[in-house]
């Protein structure tokens, strides 16, 4: 698809000016910085001439950030990175990787240093990406969006989780500021040893989930793993529930910042409650806001809980740890609805920095990592490819193959909604909070919307 890329009349061949591109709004420079100063290009002075042939650029060290340091994850990357290396023996990859809770943490300094990296996974939400394109930190993409035909790869519905207006004031449309490798869904991971025990078939609506619940916590079992001391897993529980009682525009209008919704809604009460009264009724382990997602997930693996609710990034690990006892679903849909739906969308999309001294070698970086044989790369390692998803999951068996049909399932027939904390630049801040709050029965679920509703109405100016 390109309609949202080809702005502009003019075509976009392998090396063209970005000043003949400058019909389109922003150029390929720092965003909002680059219009303000009347310059184009990265955020430095002159034009910057796009291209898709790095091979004759000189030596260059590109020096990428990345979170992907998990199983599978680290092992598409360490791929990924030595086959471009091989195909460009002039580029040097210095890669960073860290925690997602660390790169949060490190990348906002990280910035705006004179060593800034080229490349940098940058967390799709205001409070991140927004805010660095607000300060034209990052580079918009669309004239190597049009140059690769990225276009013709992504789907709308994903670019707009990596699009903002040159201001950030827009979220979900403008310009493209960063292109992800791996589709993302949260769902339920289930022990089929742990059901099988207890009797019980996978439920198929939301109602029989919610009372299957009562029924593993009667066994004497732990129904639900939850690992809640960094906030937002938490807040994770509470979009999916929420995607099973409010619509989906709706939930896309208050999760992406864009005014013309409310949090003080019937719907979103009903899943505040729920979730509340699942923690009332001892659903979840011991202590859950207390102890980390990696802890927890871990203990899953080693046979504690019957359910996990998390995304489809764990599936490589589970996978190792548990075989073929571990399956993943998308969360049951609540009776009246007629499409599946839950929160997801994308990896960490890769970004070019206004820093960056070669944004050609950068992009082409991202296109490397990112293309079809990278996605078959992401497949092979129990990844999910954001692109042709279905195709790769022929290929797969056991909890990657489940993961990767259920994100082709739910991004052509169902709805992917947005993680809630991409609302606004302190809302994974203020969410998180709140969720533990009424997790821990601190506020009532009222006063849990009361919170998110101001800092939402406050932020959107309604």
């Amino acid at each position: 698809m390109r309609t949202r890329i080809a702005r502009c009349a003019v075509a976009v061949t392998a090396a063209v000016s970005i000043a003949i591109l400058g019909a389109c709004a922003p150029s390929a420079g720092g965003g909002a910085a680059s219009e303000e100063s009347g310059q184009s290009g990265t955020g430095a002075s002159g034009d910057v001439e796009v291209s898709t042939d790095i091979s004759d650029v000189g030596d260059y060290t590109l020096t990428v950030w990345d979170q992907e340091v998990r199983g599978g994850q680290n092992e598409q990357m360490e791929q990924l990175n030595k086959a471009f290396m091989e195909k460009y023996p002039n580029i040097t990859i210095n890669r960073v990787s860290q925690s997602f809770d660390d790169l949060q943490t490190t990348l906002r300094l990280a910035l705006t240093g004179d060593d800034a990296p080229d490349v940098v996974e940058a967390n799709n939400g205001r409070n991140m990406m927004g805010q660095f394109v607000a300060a034209g930190q990052l580079v918009c993409l669309d004239p190597w969006a049009e140059a690769y035909g990225w276009g013709d790869e992504y789907s709308e519905s994903i670019l707009q989780y990596s699009s903002y207006s040159s201001d950030a004031t827009d979220f979900g449309t403008g310009c493209l500021y960063g292109l992800p490798q791996m589709g993302e869904a949260v769902g339920i991971y289930y022990s089929k040893a742990k059901l099988a025990q207890l009797g019980l078939d996978l439920p198929t609506t939301w109602e029989a989930f919610g009372d299957q619940l009562g029924t593993i916590k009667d066994a004497g079992e732990t129904p639900l793993m939850l690992g809640n001391v960094e906030k937002w897993p938490g807040l994770q529980d509470f979009g999916v529930v929420l995607g099973q009682h409010a619509d989906a525009e709706t939930v896309r209008t208050l999760g992406f910042g864009n005014a013309g919704a409310s949090w003080d809604a019937d719907e979103n009460l009903a899943a505040a409650t729920e979730l509340q009264d699942w923690a009332k009724a001892g659903y979840f382990n011991d202590g859950f806001n207390g102890v980390d997602y990696d802890t927890v997930w871990q203990d899953f693996a080693q046979g504690t809980g019957a359910y996990l609710i998390a995304g489809s990034w764990l599936a490589p690990d589970l996978a190792d740890a548990m075989g073929d006892d571990v399956g993943f679903v998308l969360p049951p849909s609540a009776q009246g609805m007629d499409k599946a739906q839950t929160i997801g969308g994308t990896s960490l999309p890769f970004a070019v920095t206004s820093a960056s001294k070669n944004p050609n070698v950068a992009a082409a970086y991202i296109d490397f990592i990112t293309n079809a044989d990278a996605m078959k790369v992401l497949a092979d390692t129990g990844n999910v490819p954001v692109n042709d998803t279905a195709t790769y999951a022929a290929d797969q068996t056991g909890v990657v193959a489940d993961v990767m049909n259920a994100f082709a399932s739910v991004s052509t027939d169902g709805n992917i909604l947005p993680y809630l904390d991409y609302a606004t630049p302190t809302f994974d801040q203020v969410a998180g909070d709140a969720v533990q709050g009424l997790l821990d029965q601190k506020s009532s679920p009222q006063e849990f919307l009361d919170t998110l509703e101001q800092a939402y109405t406050e932020f959107t100016g309604q």
